[in-house]
């Protein structure tokens, strides 16, 4: 090969370098926003609470006690399916706010 081929262009590549690793920086600063930042679904009225973080951990089942003196397993099981359903979903809806900027400022 001729000299001179294989070398990469310095002038254009620097800036672009720089800008991916900003890009890197806040992609790692949403992630641990994520991780921290919870949201709540409830189901049945309120008588079934999940907290679930941005990056989809559930944190906590909440069922009222009185719930439990008039359900059958079948109601309190669908109950539980909703509300842990919801709370994926706003956790979805928290990760797309978080996130979504972000990938749309990716230089590809």
């Amino acid at each position: 090969m001729a000299k001179g081929f294989n070398k990469m262009p310095s002038a254009g590549g620097g800036g672009m370098m720089q800008q991916l690793q900003r890009l890197q920086q806040q992609l790692q600063e949403a992630q641990e926003r994520l991780a921290v930042e919870t949201v709540t679904a409830t189901a049945g009225g309120g008588a079934i609470t999940i907290v679930m973080t941005g990056d989809q951990h559930c944190q906590s089942v909440t069922i009222d006690p009185d719930l439990l003196k008039d359900a059958d397993a079948e109601m309190l099981q669908d109950l539980v399916l909703t509300a842990v359903n919801l709370a994926l979903d706003k956790s979805r809806e928290l990760q797309q706010q978080l996130m979504g900027p972000l990938a749309g400022g990716l230089p590809f």
